[in-house]
């Protein structure tokens, strides 16, 4: 082989051992304090926003309900007045 491929190879291989380490510190990396506290106020949040959201939901699920029974009671009357 020539120079410029044991000079080819050897990049390669740096490279590759290289990349190697890398993945290998950044998998074995624990979540710092500061991480681990931003993550659970992460999940206070959404809790709240999903309690947040399910009463929304209620609300306007208990507000369609109404307005649909005074649509009904307004067909029932009209129904009456008719006959």
């Amino acid at each position: 082989m020539t120079k410029t491929t044991h000079r080819l190879c050897a990049a390669l291989l740096a490279g590759a051992f290289a990349t190697a380490a890398t993945v290998s510190v950044a998998q074995n990396t624990e979540p710092t304090h500061a991480e681990k506290k931003a993550a659970k106020k992460q999940a206070e949040a959404d809790k709240d926003a999903n309690v947040a959201q399910a009463k929304a939901d209620k609300q306007k699920t208990e507000s369609q309900s109404k307005a649909n029974e005074a649509a009904a009671d307004a067909n029932l009357k009209n129904a009456k007045k008719a006959d």
